[in-house]
């Protein structure tokens, strides 16, 4: 598994949410975001796709848990009101870079609380971050980022 160490910005980000078990309605509200962001000429190579579980689910009620399919925007992109708006403040993330397939997502989830343990950083009090860009996709991979401090 492919692990670095990352300071992400702040990121001003237009995002679906889904509130509901984690399942395939993930993946609707993603499809839906990126329509949109198609739709805006905003799904290009340099794009930055989010998918951020807000809730864990061993601790919250599936019928409560919240997704978002998010795209990062610039400062100054001019919004409506079809879509949601938000900020994710900036921070450490231990960053592993996977295959972008059910098998090698559920093994990097397994593996990478253990491979954070050994890497001099815990895990923040923030949500983990499916990471995707234009390059990546076409690649099929994907970045998971587990916001860190240190020890």
């Amino acid at each position: 598994m492919n692990i670095k160490v990352e300071t992400l910005p702040t990121y001003r980000i237009a995002y679906v949410r889904q509130v509901g078990p984690y399942g395939p309605a993930n993946t609707q509200a993603m499809e839906k975001l990126k329509k949109w962001a198609e739709e805006k000429n905003l799904l290009t190579e340099s794009a930055i796709i989010l998918g951020i579980p807000q809730d864990n689910p061993e601790t919250t009620l599936p019928e409560n848990c919240k997704y978002d399919a998010c795209i990062v925007i610039s400062k100054d992109y001019s919004m409506d009101d079809s879509i949601c708006e938000g900020e994710l403040s900036e921070g450490k993330y231990v960053v592993f870079k996977v295959k972008h397939t059910a098998e090698d997502i559920q093994k990097a989830w397994a593996e990478m609380f253990p491979a954070l343990q050994n890497s001099g950083y815990q895990m923040d009090n923030k949500p983990i971050l499916e990471r995707y860009t234009g390059d990546m996709i076409n690649n099929h991979f994907c970045e998971i980022c587990v916001p860190v401090k240190p020890l």
